[in-house]
């Protein structure tokens, strides 16, 4: 079965969040409970690097991400239910992870 990334965007309306009732405990938690989390995190500030030449600024647009396995995209969609950017209105990005045969 596939991994999935989903990438936190900032764009959440500040009203949104702070109104949601939706918690990233009781997300996180009903992701470990059905099996299909592999980990997560917040993400912090950073560089781009390059051998040579100037890097590109960090993306500065995402904000987390969590990884997860799913039979397909849309199995992996469904798995967004409670994800508090989510269901605050924000964008939450959905990347499958290739697997190497």
């Amino acid at each position: 079965m596939p991994d999935y990334l989903f990438l936190m965007h900032k764009d959440v309306p500040q009203s949104a969040s702070e109104t949601s009732g939706h918690d990233w405990g009781s997300y996180l938690g009903g992701l470990r409970a059905s099996g299909v989390f592999e980990g997560g995190s917040a993400i912090g500030p950073g560089v781009c690097a390059r051998k040579s030449g100037p890097a590109p600024p960090v993306s500065g647009h995402l904000s987390g991400y969590i990884r997860v396995t799913a039979g397909s995209l849309e199995q992996a969609r469904s798995l967004l239910a409670g994800n508090p950017v989510f269901e605050s209105g924000g964008t939450v990005e959905i990347r499958e992870l290739p697997r190497e045969e």
